[in-house]
């Protein structure tokens, strides 16, 4: 089972129907023991940085996914959930998880597109991800293939972990993290097929480390 990690700022039940769509066993939850039990844990997040650590730390959400991370429970995070699992984001000038080392950067609206007109922020349609280093997430998915994405702010890694990018003015990244512990800027669960095998590929790899200890 995956579970969905549940703060009152995430798009759980999204993510709940696509994880049903391709018979993945899944449950939205914030529970401590539901969480170590799961196979592994599916990080949301819509909204504004400042709002989601409130309301991770209103209740002690926030230690408690860090020593589910710090354990190694296979973690994926999506959106505000990628945003946050970095040092800290200029939305609301907020301190976040500090699990991966970086930052959170606003769009600049001075950059321009292609076509040399300046960008729109938010950043908001479908784009490709070009990856950086080898990563079992994009088993089996096509090189262009397109993902949904809609933020005005994007991670800034610390450069041994950034995975992926994306072209948007300039490139930036859009998938970071580390082996087990990986963060999309994108929505998979909005993005088709690409994005529904990208979350099939985490669940595959959440089963081998189970099947492993």
């Amino acid at each position: 089972m995956l579970a969905i990690f549940d703060y009152n700022a995430g798009n759980q039940t999204s993510v709940h129907r696509a994880l049903d769509a391709i018979g993945i066993p899944n449950k939205i939850t914030n529970n401590p023991k539901e969480l170590r039990k799961a196979h592994g844990i599916i990080f949301p997040g819509v909204g504004a940085a400042g709002q989601a650590m409130e309301e991770l730390a209103s209740e002690g959400l926030d230690e408690a996914l860090k020593t589910l991370i710090w354990e190694e429970k296979p973690v994926l995070g999506i959106c505000v959930g990628c945003q946050i699992l970095l040092d800290y984001s200029e939305e609301n000038d907020t301190k976040t998880l500090a699990v991966i080392p970086g930052e959170c950067r606003l769009f600049n609206p001075s950059w321009t597109d292609y076509k040399d007109q300046p960008i729109r922020v938010p950043h908001m349609g479908w784009n490709s991800v070009t990856l950086e280093q080898p990563c079992e997430l994009f088993e089996n998915i096509e090189p262009d293939a397109d993902f949904y994405f809609v933020h005005s702010y994007y991670p800034a890694p610390k450069e041994e972990f950034v995975i992926g990018t994306t072209t948007y003015g300039r490139p930036f990244c859009s998938v970071h993290g580390r082996r087990g512990l990986w963060a999309v800027q994108f929505h998979p669960e909005k993005s088709g097929r690409p994005g529904l095998r990208l979350l099939k590929n985490f669940h595959n790899y959440c089963l081998e480390v189970a099947d492993a200890q």
